[in-house]
């Protein structure tokens, strides 16, 4: 049996593995799910890279997802090309709609995957992956593509939520076990649900001469962002691919999903509800 070398699910740390199940998406793209990725902007989702974009540069976004970052940092960079990628067919046909309703056409959007990227050495000015090393089996591999393709005196930026760090009142037993349960499934899947911390670390392995890091956060907490967040999150615990993980990998039953559901509603109705998500960024110079 042949063994291949991944990170560990503590973080960036190489082990040995052998049979590793074929890594899944957890999130998935139910409507649950997607009514918070069409929420992301340039501006609340990659700021620390705005001042290093100008117009004419090229780039290429990996794991696009629905489009509306990539919409707006094509329309940045025009008339530079910007090339789109995810590796779900079905999310690229939304990904064009929505670039197509804004008017923004200096962007094509394409399939691919981020450990084999189908572009030549140095072919981009900037690229750019937000939330997408957290779901990779080898977020190192990724990052040394992503610089592969990034022409020298380019940047290379990455963004990651880092799920130890969520923050949220009221306290609710029900959402601690959402927290634990989301671990459990996004390992079981083979990603690293504190991928945010880890940044600099897999940079580092991927052989950047520079990184330089930063974190930025989401706070929900107005009734309008609570009815929001709340609803996607009641949403994806019961229909969702993470729903389906937890159950297929024998982490949770249909009763204990429904517990969180209910406590994502009791969350949102509550005056008092909030919750801050951070998330680790790096610029990296190849």
């Amino acid at each position: 049996m042949t063994a291949r070398w991944c990170r560990g699910v503590a973080g960036a740390h190489a082990v040995a593995m052998t049979e590793q199940p074929a890594p899944r998406y957890t999130h998935g793209h139910h409507d649950s799910v997607l009514q918070s990725h069409r929420w992301r902007t340039a501006a609340n989702s990659c700021a620390y890279l705005l001042p290093h974009l100008r117009a004419g540069q090229s780039l290429l976004d990996v794991g696009c997802g629905p489009g509306t970052i990539t919409a707006d940092l094509a329309a940045l960079v025009a008339p530079g090309p910007v090339v789109a990628v995810d590796a779900a067919a079905g999310i690229l046909q939304e990904a064009r709609a929505t670039a197509a309703a804004r008017g923004v056409d200096n962007v094509a959007f394409e399939q691919a995957d981020a450990l084999e990227l189908p572009y030549p050495d140095g072919h981009f000015d900037v690229v750019h992956a937000h939330q997408v090393l957290q779901h990779l089996p080898d977020p190192v591999a990724a990052l040394r593509e992503m610089r592969r393709v990034c022409r020298r005196g380019g940047v290379v930026a990455a963004r990651d939520g880092d799920y130890g760090g969520f923050l949220w009142t009221p306290p609710d037993p029900a959402l601690d076990r959402w927290l634990a349960l989301y671990l459990a499934v996004a390992r079981a899947n083979g990603g690293e649900p504190l991928a945010g911390r880890w940044l600099v670390p897999w940079a580092r392995q991927a052989g950047y001469a520079e990184v330089t890091a930063s974190a930025s956060t989401w706070v929900h907490a107005s009734a309008e962002e609570r009815r929001w967040w709340g609803g996607s999150w009641a949403g994806r615990a019961t229909r969702s691919a993470f729903a389906d993980a937890a159950r297929d990998h024998g982490l949770a039953t249909d009763g204990e999903l429904e517990a969180i559901a209910d406590a994502w509603h009791r969350w949102a109705a509550s005056d008092t509800g909030w919750i801050v998500i951070p998330s680790g960024e790096v610029l990296c110079r190849p």
